[in-house]
């Protein structure tokens, strides 16, 4: 943030942006179009603090005991004492033209009254010697701005009450045959029924999708949908943290359930994401969530699905190759005395649990080092891909290969190893200028020819998009399809796949009877674009596909359809 300038070279100053970003900023606090010859900067906005408030950031000038005039040419709102002086008090009575202010508005008021009335005294009394008005006016205005906040108007689906059967439509189970025809029975959030012939329970609802296509949800792998809402305002991303370790980082905490970003995913069949931090080397905890419900409790299917890592941060850029590997050798010796570190802990805490302070970076840790969480490694390059994998497997740790550009070219240490590749997306660009426009759209293919375990995601939690793309999941699919991929892999890539990747490919990614209903119907193919999503299920609950792209299309053909 820039600083004002001072005019008064030995005071010291701060200012107080209390409404930077803020849609008050923009129509309380509008600068006039000129400023007076007289004024000097922003001590007279008219929205004071009392003298007691320490400041924030910023600058204020102070000599003697007392707020003066300062310069502020963004005509923020300034800390005022409760004594102000003469002169403040005339700049508080008589604000420039052109600027509404809440002492302005306040004083407009008086000044319907007759001038010596003593009920205008009275008013100019309590607008100079009690400024607490002023801040509750202005608490009262920022809390109306905070209840108008952004949030979509679907209301969570109720637990199933009795059983549902959709019947008729052609299903896709992932791990089984297509069903042309075929019923699919639920009870209680979970399959118990599917095939051709199957005998309708008693007191089950019958719905008709024939002609229609069903589907498990799809799922989106590391995303930041639930975390981020406006990309450009800074205090609706909720993604990052901090420092370059935070292993104990858990992201599905912080997840808005109301975000606008969720009821479009839905609509586009997108009914299960695995989120993620995306700031740091050790960036913390992955975890699945439903997206659907009122809070985070009630959307999350499972956290601690794997310690997140980036990989280019114990990498080198440094053009020389001796130096290149000395670099990296430190700050591989990093990672290698923290997970050192970590194991001492969790035998100290095994040994003597009293003694033995609680650390939540080391604890988040400990899983990894015992094997039972899954390290999710981001990396595209082949060094990078294989200096992770050769660490990892050198200290009994599973590694998950997010990106993986060059994946192929390790194949047979990725094969050997038996590690999972989630391709970050299709739609991006080749990371290089010498390889194949097509590169990216093709990597699914030549994943699947040599013999790697993969899912494909979309935008991910970095990218241009995030969470706000994740709607486009089957057409990330849909183009390694057109460059290769059979399609039943492409949809095998976006639902069970990356369920058993995350570790929970036994409540969900296929349709199975035991497993959750978790599923959608489609009036066509899901890999094309003109086939819409109709009906969704979380856990056998009824699901709204209402969301503001549908609301706002809905409008605007209303609009260009009259006359």
């Amino acid at each position: 943030m820039n600083r004002p300038s001072s005019s008064r070279g030995s005071a010291s100053q701060d200012t107080f942006p209390l409404f930077q970003g803020s849609a008050l900023e923009h129509t309380v606090l509008e600068a006039p179009a000129s400023r007076p010859p007289s004024v000097r900067g922003g001590s007279h906005n008219g929205l004071e603090l009392p003298g007691s408030h320490p400041p924030v950031c910023g600058r204020v000038e102070r000599s003697e005991g007392r707020v003066s005039d300062i310069e502020a040419p963004s005509l923020r709102p300034t800390v005022a004492s409760q004594q102000p002086s003469p002169r403040r008090r005339t700049l508080l009575r008589d604000p420039p033209r052109g600027r509404v202010t809440t002492t302005s508005l306040m004083n407009r008021s008086l000044n319907l009254m007759p001038r010596g009335s003593s009920e205008a005294r009275a008013g100019r009394a309590v607008n100079r010697h009690r400024p607490i008005q002023r801040l509750a006016a202005v608490v009262a205005v920022m809390v109306c701005l905070a209840c108008t906040a952004s949030a979509h108007d679907q209301i969570p689906g109720t637990p199933q009450t009795k059983p549902i059967a959709l019947v008729g439509g052609t299903i896709h189970p992932i791990d089984g045959r297509q069903i042309e025809n075929g019923t699919v029975v639920f009870d209680q959030g979970k399959v118990t029924a599917v095939g051709k012939k199957v005998a309708l329970p008693k007191g089950c609802l019958r719905v008709d999708v024939a002609g229609k296509h069903i589907y498990p949800g799809l799922m989106e792998s590391l995303s930041n949908i639930g975390l981020a809402e406006v990309n450009a305002v800074r205090s609706t991303i909720d993604t990052d943290e901090v420092g370059n370790e935070n292993g104990n980082l858990r992201p599905w905490v912080a997840v808005n359930a109301d975000s606008e970003w969720i009821p479009v995913a839905r609509a586009g069949g997108v009914l299960l994401a695995s989120i993620a931090p995306k700031r740091g080397d050790i960036r913390g905890q992955s975890g699945v969530i439903q997206l659907d419900g009122w809070t985070y409790k009630d959307m999350l299917l499972k956290g601690d699905t794997g310690l997140v890592v980036d990989w280019r941060g114990y990498d080198s850029r440094k053009s020389n190759e001796a130096d290149r590997a000395k670099e990296r050798d430190e700050r591989l010796k990093r990672l290698s005395d923290r997970l050192e570190t970590a194991a001492r802990y969790a035998i100290a805490r095994q040994a003597r649990p009293d003694a033995t302070p609680t650390d939540l970076r080391l604890e988040a840790l400990v899983p990894v080092l015992e094997g039972t969480t899954p390290m999710i490694i981001d990396a595209d390059s082949r060094r990078e891909i294989e200096a992770a994998v050769s660490f990892c497997v050198a200290r009994g740790i599973r590694p998950i290969i997010y990106g993986g550009y060059d994946a192929p070219l390790c194949a047979a240490m990725l094969t050997k190893c038996d590690v999972p590749v989630i391709v970050h997306a299709t739609y991006r660009l080749p990371l290089r200028r010498h390889d194949p426009y097509d590169h990216p759209y093709t990597l699914p293919r030549r994943l699947m020819d040599a013999g790697i375990r993969f899912a494909i995601g979309g935008a991910g939690a970095g990218s241009p998009g995030g969470g706000a793309a994740a709607r486009n999941l089957p057409y990330h699919a849909a183009v390694a399809v057109a460059y290769g991929l059979p399609a039943d892999q492409a949809l095998r890539a976006i639902t069970l796949s990356p369920a058993e990747i995350m570790g929970v490919g036994d409540r969900v990614g296929s349709i199975t009877v035991g497993k959750d209903a978790t599923l959608i119907v489609v009036d066509g193919d899901v890999l094309q674009t003109e086939s819409n999503v109709t009906a969704a299920y979380i856990a056998g609950a009824d699901v709204d596909l209402g969301s503001k792209h549908k609301t706002l299309a809905e409008k605007y053909r209303q609009k260009y359809q009259r006359p």
